[in-house]
């Protein structure tokens, strides 16, 4: 067994997280015109110091800015990741629901694999799609 294919799954996950989250960011501020921790908490299901503790570090990673009390902002590095995070999973969707998986569960499929799938199999399933 390789143990690059056991890095690259590590490394998978430690960008997933930071994905989920500008994501979440720009949906929120689609919506509802900002994102707040307390929003991201509740969409995440999971504790406000939990969502703390993840956007200090995607603030030292250069993806958001923030102050106390106030909505958090993507910079030009976080928005970029969010647009590629998304593009991904509208792919990864797109190709799953070519493949005759029911849309909603496809969505949730898709969530999980944008973030490990390789850019050679995001190119084949371009490639899939095209010629359909």
């Amino acid at each position: 067994m390789s143990t690059n294919r056991f890095q690259r799954t590590r490394d998978d996950h430690s960008r997933e997280k930071a994905e989920d989250y500008v994501e979440l960011i720009d949906a929120l501020t689609k919506e509802k015109g900002e994102a707040r921790a307390v929003d991201l908490a509740d969409r995440l299901g999971i504790s406000h110091v939990s969502v703390g503790r993840t956007l200090q570090r995607l603030k030292r990673n250069g993806y958001v800015t923030m102050e106390p009390y106030r909505s958090i902002f993507l910079t030009d590095r976080g928005k970029d990741l969010a647009t590629a995070a998304q593009e991904r999973h509208s792919l990864v969707l797109s190709f799953l629901t070519a493949l005759g998986v029911p849309e909603d569960i496809a969505d949730t499929d898709a969530e999980g694999i944008e973030h490990h799938v390789s850019n050679e199999t995001l190119e084949a399933m371009r490639r899939f799609l095209t010629n359909l």
